[in-house]
């Protein structure tokens, strides 16, 4: 037990959970402080505020005299899924740039470029002439075509002129952004048959291009899930597989590790500083496009207001997940299972739905720090072996004692 303990991939794991429960707990407590300090939840209110955030997933509904009722809710879980999707491919995106050794946090401008490449070829293309899964194979692929590109430019700059590529992400994030308005303003692609919907971009359903269900919306019934649930846990695995299972996927982490010493070794340094980001922006670029060729999101072309949440939450997601692809499916999950709970609250409660943004910013921070959480189980560990070593001594001698008197 003590081994296992003691290995370090036991305790990255282990500092993960502990920030998630910490955050729990923190927030459970301010959603209780908040709760009875007013008039309109009280106590019995509070309450059943940190039963849902604990256990709001399973939360089906009141019964006749008021009381909440629990079980398996196909809608919560479906959506929670349908959440993760694109959280999941953003997550991968960050997490392979992390094991490179560099900071994408351009996925949010990437993800932008995939919304632009997917959309605009999912409704241009007539299905009435080219099957419509072809249409959506071809969005797609358009799609990572464009992220990678856009995410080869911070990378290009990085390995040419050794530009930081923080500073070239949040420059090419703008122009994301600004390029993505400037298209969309006025387009054939707006909205314009829907009262009130000029700024929005039609939903790709409108050309009959969406994403296959596969059945699961019959286990989910009432969510809004689709198959790009699957595709993004198969992206998962196949990063995985790259980055511990393949000779490029060495390379790439060599180059992370220590530039200059994988240049010495003969791994071309430059080369692999621009194919991590544009891998990572081709991921972000699929999460966008397989959040909007689900047929039931709407796209809002005012990008300039404010960059997509995808991207940026894609850092806490690789963070939590240790920068591990295979722990980016199930960060993903937890974070989309706390925005599904912020939607909960307010239909059961007198709580806002933001409450949920204080859990995640705790635990985000928390997750920051896990390194400071990994020293303090070292600590622990070494304690208790300490505290170990006198007993193991005492054992030790009177065994050699023993043998002494034995032999003589």
């Amino acid at each position: 037990m003590k081994s296992f303990l003691a290995k370090d991939s036991t305790k990255k794991v282990l500092s993960s959970l502990i920030s998630i429960l910490i955050g729990l707990v923190f927030g459970s407590i301010v959603v209780f402080i908040v709760g009875i300090s007013k008039d309109t939840i009280s106590f019995k209110g509070a309450w059943e505020g940190v039963r849902i955030i604990l256990f709001g997933m399973f939360v089906t509904g009141r019964d006749s005299v008021g009381a909440l009722t629990s079980g398996f809710n196909g809608v919560n879980w479906g959506d929670m899924l349908y959440r993760s999707t694109p959280l999941i491919m953003t997550g991968l995106s960050v997490a392979v740039a992390f094991k490179t050794g560099l900071f994408n946090i351009g996925a949010s401008g990437q993800f932008l470029m995939g919304t632009l490449a997917s959309l605009v070829v999912a409704l241009s293309i007539p299905t009435g002439s080219v099957p419509s899964f072809i249409v959506w194979i071809l969005a797609f692929l358009a799609a990572l075509l464009a992220g990678a590109l856009w995410g080869a430019i911070p990378g290009l700059v990085k390995a040419v002129f050794n530009i930081n590529e923080v500073i070239a992400c949040i420059m090419t994030n703008w122009i994301a952004a600004n390029l993505v308005t400037w298209f969309f303003d006025g387009s054939v692609f707006c909205n314009s048959e829907e009262y009130g919907k000029m700024g929005y971009i039609y939903k790709t359903s409108h050309n009959g291009v969406s994403t296959f269900k596969m059945g699961l919306d019959k286990i989910f019934k009432g969510s809004q899930i689709n198959a790009g649930i699957i595709i993004a846990i198969l992206f998962a695995i196949a990063m995985y597989i790259l980055m511990n299972k393949t000779t490029l996927g060495y390379q790439l982490k060599a180059c992370g590790s220590n530039r200059h010493a994988a240049k010495y070794a003969g791994i071309k340094d430059k080369r692999n500083i621009v194919l991590s980001m544009a891998i990572s922006g081709a991921l972000a670029a699929g999460g966008a496009a397989l959040y909007h060729l689900s047929g039931n999101t709407e796209f809002f072309w005012s990008t300039y207001q404010a960059l997509p949440a995808e991207g940026f939450n894609g850092i806490p997601v690789a963070l939590l997940a240790l920068n591990n692809p295979i722990g980016v499916i199930f960060a993903a999950a937890f974070m989309a299972i706390l925005k599904v709970i912020g939607q909960i609250l307010p239909k059961y409660t007198a709580y806002n739905e933001y409450i949920t943004d204080v859990i995640i910013a705790v635990i985000v921070y928390l997750s920051a720090f896990s390194l400071v959480i990994r020293l303090w189980l070292d600590k622990k560990l070494k304690a208790k072996e300490a505290d170990g070593m006198p007993n193991a001594n005492a054992e030790t001698v009177t065994g050699s004692k023993t043998e002494e008197k034995e032999a003589q």
